[in-house]
């Protein structure tokens, strides 16, 4: 079966079901221009310029025993203001407006489907949009821990509620992005509730990711719907379950099987 054929086949099916839900990873976003920091050359950079992989630099640990260290990183490669939701965000958003699109599970942490209109979004590993204080849970923003001012000399955000209370005290006060690092646990609620979706559904489509990051991978073990679609670049462990493979661009083929929903 040709690409064209695929789309068309996707289309009827997103039209036909009951209940559809779409699972998506880093090639979501990449194709806004952010890049996956699990990439060949994310891991190579992370290595040369930082002396640690990303899942270390990303480590509830280093956030623990070495904040400049994981600020520094964070700041300077999971931040991307100027990214804008592309074709696949766009062709979601629309199908959960029309009534095709139950809900999105996204691994991504930039809230790009949010500012493309989608509702219904389970943030398995949380946004870097969001940020709180570790001793007073006080909320801030992105643009917070952005500014050099709110900062320490090693570019560590500080609360302003409870920081500058004693200096002593500063240490306790750091400002940290509400996502999931690596040695921490996944949020219970969005968990129970990606996975009663998932279970729910009729149509679940995977896309943009290699399904090889856990414990979000094995969310799909709960999925008794009837029809298993995988959108991605490259194979992965579960095409030989899909009843349809798509290899290829996942914001292209969103788009022009958004094209036949209209």
């Amino acid at each position: 079966m040709d690409m064209p054929d695929k789309i068309r086949q996707l289309a009827e099916l997103i039209r036909n079901s009951a209940g559809t839900v779409f699972f998506g990873g880093a090639g979501v976003s990449t194709e806004s221009g952010i890049p996956d920091f699990r990439s060949e050359s994310g891991l190579y950079s992370a290595q040369r310029v930082y002396g640690h992989s990303p899942e270390e630099l990303l480590s509830h640990a280093v956030f623990e025993h070495e904040p400049a260290l994981f600020f520094r990183y964070y700041k300077e490669n999971l931040i991307y203001t100027d990214a804008k939701p592309n074709a696949a965000h766009i062709a979601l958003a629309r199908f959960e407006r029309q009534g095709l699109l139950q809900a999105i599970i996204t691994q991504n942490i930039d809230g790009l489907h949010q500012a493309a209109g989608s509702r219904n979004v389970l943030e398995l590993h949380g946004s870097n949009l969001r940020h709180y204080c570790v001793r007073c849970n006080a909320k801030y923003p992105l643009e917070y821990i952005m500014d050099s001012a709110n900062c320490d000399g090693g570019g560590i955000p500080i609360c302003a509620k409870c920081g500058g209370l004693a200096v002593p005290l500063r240490g306790n006060c750091i400002v940290r992005p509400d996502v999931v690092l690596y040695g921490e646990n996944l949020d219970d609620a969005v968990v129970h509730a990606a996975i009663h979706a998932i279970a729910g559904a009729e149509l679940l489509i995977v896309g943009g990711t290699s399904l090889a990051v856990y414990p979000a991978a094995g969310l799909l073990q709960y999925f008794r719907g009837g029809t298993l679609v995988l959108i991605n670049k490259t194979a992965t462990p579960y095409d030989s379950a899909a009843q349809l493979v798509i290899r290829g661009a996942i914001g292209e083929v969103m788009a022009q099987t958004g094209a036949i929903l209209t």
